[in-house]
């Protein structure tokens, strides 16, 4: 802000790269997630269900949740969230990181 006010709210970017070690035994995770949610009318449920069973990636994002990663924080708040999944298919886990290939290198520079 340019008047010398600091804003309350801030961006936190965070992308990670998991590793499907047993496809089962995440779908299976999922699955029991799902089944164990009372929120979720049967429509969407069967739609999760369905996703679940045919995508890792799917599964994944059912399981993970960010408000989980920032619960203990002192002194914040999750505000707002949003997060997606999808299979990598060119991903080289033997390859070098490089922070600008996942456009992280501008919004570091823009941002800190």
């Amino acid at each position: 802000m340019s008047n010398g006010e600091t804003s309350r709210f801030a961006r936190l970017h965070v992308e990670l790269i998991m590793e499907v070690t047993d496809a089962g035994r995440l779908t299976g995770a999922a699955v029991d997630h799902i089944d164990g949610d009372p929120s979720l009318p049967g429509e969407e449920r069967r739609q999760s269900l369905e996703t679940v069973r045919e995508d890792p990636a799917e599964a994944l994002a059912h399981l993970i949740d960010p408000f989980d990663l920032v619960t203990k924080v002192p002194g914040a708040e999750l505000a707002q969230a949003s997060w997606s999944s999808e299979e990598l298919t060119d991903y080289d886990p033997d390859a070098e990181w490089d922070a600008a290939e996942w456009d992280l290198a501008d919004d570091a520079d823009g941002e800190g």
